[in-house]
């Protein structure tokens, strides 16, 4: 059995979470910047991790999905300003999950992450945004301790899934 976890990360939250994802997998395992991903095809399960932006997932990450094999095991997580189990990180969530329509998703998983404080101090100055961008200043502490240990348990629920 074989997994990989890949993830688009720009302030290193993403990318925090999915290694500590890929230290509670206990298979043979990869771990690369979704960038560095050639091939899907040999994985039992795949971990695709990214930030919110703009309620959605990154652009970047479109390359990667539409390269998924049918049928292939895939669970995703991501990292968010907003407040856990929000509806803005709900919905990218649902957008991934809408781009992997040839893959089978077992699980979806989302933490708080730090915002840059210069998207905050933008996003401030607008009355559309003002509240988004004070829920997320309660982010900087992200992704903590207790963020990267539920990671860890999400990742055990998803290999429990396929029998792992």
């Amino acid at each position: 059995m074989k997994a990989l976890v890949t993830y688009y990360s720009e302030t290193g939250n993403t990318e925090k979470l999915a290694r500590s994802i890929y230290e509670a997998i206990h298979i043979d395992k990869e771990l690369l910047p979704v960038q560095d991903v050639k091939n899907t095809q040999g994985y039992d399960i795949i971990f695709v991790g990214f930030p919110v932006q703009a309620h959605s997932v990154p652009a970047k990450l479109n390359p990667f999905f539409k390269g998924l094999t049918g049928g292939q095991n895939i669970a995703l997580f991501c990292t968010h300003g907003s407040l856990r189990g929000g509806h803005l990180p709900k919905q990218a969530l649902e957008h991934a999950v809408g781009l992997a329509t040839r893959a089978k998703v077992l699980g979806t998983f989302g933490v708080r992450g730090k915002v840059d404080a210069k998207i905050i101090e933008e996003l401030m100055k607008r009355v559309e945004h003002r509240a988004w961008a004070e829920e997320a200043q309660g982010a900087h502490e992200h992704p903590n301790e207790m963020d990267l240990a539920d990671g860890k348990e999400f990742a055990r629920g998803v290999l429990a899934k396929i029998g792992r």
